[in-house]
């Protein structure tokens, strides 16, 4: 059955490919009785949880579907009424979360509902999410609280219980090509290559498409994993995907802090090059230490999309491995991985997506990345898991 959902209009307009999830959604936000206050939307990167997240929100502190002025207000994140958190460290601290219940408990001031929107759900700890129980059990009357993740599978039980979850369609890969050619105007095929690569993630189809250099790196570095052949090898590789990522992180990184630093002093008065006096450097200090754990999770979100890569390689010789020689995410290597599929057994590729899921854990508890890389990578020349 087609859907009756208007997308082209605000707040939905910028929802891509969810039409059923905006049905729901807004027959939600317009049924005040039976309104459900606290949400999870989960769906694969790139799906656009936080997109259609913001857009709910849009439609709850409107006054109707006639009231843009707000609904662009909540899209631009500047209505008093909206609470969001996308948090810049590796987790999301209880600190946070205190803040978020705490503004959770406060009446809507101008809009028909106070929205409280955690973007990255799946960043809490099991001590962070406790804070948040009683308020996604009992939120006051009027809040509704919208939290995102790629699957219910990352919150605890207790979560998951109080929550009222939507899951996203993924897309395919002929749609996310066909939106990313639209929207940035490069040839057919490159788009269809990027939107394969980045495995259906819009986002990251859009930026391989847009950045020649990013295509290359990721070539490059799908390249080297497949020549390891010794410990050397290994470790070479290691420090060279870490010092990739961690360029990769300094470009998305610097231009952002440098403004931030101009706008803070600006702010408290110093002009460009006039020392700082020492009774604001406190703040200075404190602008640093946030932008350090922006780079640190920038760093690691990097590394992440690496081991993403080189799940999809692997991936890609399990299949040939069993005679699927369709859906592959890395057709351009297709001579090498039918190579590998042949000279090693089943098991020995389970081995290395096993351990990449290790080395991603291990990332997560903050094992050094080079070392957790060179794990990997001695799994792969061994067929041998490491510990």
């Amino acid at each position: 059955m087609p859907s009756t959902a208007d997308t082209t209009t605000l707040p939905w307009g910028s929802v891509w490919g969810q039409e059923a999830a905006v049905d729901s959604l807004r027959a939600a936000a317009s049924d005040v009785q039976g309104m459900t206050h606290a949400w999870l939307i989960t769906g694969p990167p790139g799906s656009g949880r936080s997109t259609l997240a913001y857009a709910f929100a849009a439609a709850l502190i409107a006054a109707d579907e006639r009231d843009e002025p707000t609904m662009r207000q909540v899209l631009a994140g500047t209505h008093p009424d909206l609470t969001a958190l996308r948090t810049e460290r590796v987790i999301i601290t209880i600190d946070e979360a205190r803040r978020l219940v705490e503004r959770a408990a406060f009446s809507p001031s101008l809009g028909r509902h106070r929205v409280i929107v955690v973007e990255d759900a799946d960043r809490m700890t099991e001590r962070t999410s406790n804070v948040l129980l009683k308020s996604l059990e009992e939120p006051p009357e009027r809040t509704v609280w919208v939290l995102c993740a790629p699957s219910d599978a990352d919150l605890l039980p207790t979560i998951r219980s109080r929550v009222r979850t939507l899951r996203l369609r993924e897309p395919e890969v002929g749609d996310v090509a066909a939106l990313v050619r639209s929207r940035t105007g490069v040839s057919a095929e490159i788009a269809e290559q990027a939107a394969r690569h980045a495995q259906r993630h819009i986002g990251m189809a859009q930026r391989l498409a847009t950045d020649a250099a990013a295509r290359e790196r990721r070539d490059e570095t799908l390249r080297s994993v497949l020549r390891v052949r010794g410990v050397g090898d290994a470790v070479e590789v290691a420090a060279r995907i870490v010092e990739v990522a961690t360029d990769d992180a300094k470009a998305l990184t610097a231009e952002r802090d440098a403004e931030e630093r101009a706008t803070l002093l600006r702010t408290i008065g110093v002009s460009e090059g006039q020392a700082v006096p020492p009774a604001v450097r406190s703040q200075l200090s404190a602008l640093e230490d946030d932008q350090k754990r922006r780079a640190t999770r920038s760093l690691r979100d990097g590394i992440d999309r690496v081991l993403t890569d080189l799940q999809s390689l692997f991936r890609d010789v399990v299949m040939l491995q069993f005679g699927r020689a369709e859906g592959l995410v890395n057709t351009e290597l297709s001579s090498d991985l039918r190579a590998l599929a042949g000279a090693w057994e089943p098991v020995r590729t389970l081995a290395v997506l096993d351990q990449l899921q290790t080395t991603r854990r291990s990332l997560e508890q903050n094992a050094a990345p080079a070392l957790a890389l060179e794990s990997l990578l001695v799994t792969v020349i061994s067929g041998r898991t490491t510990t």
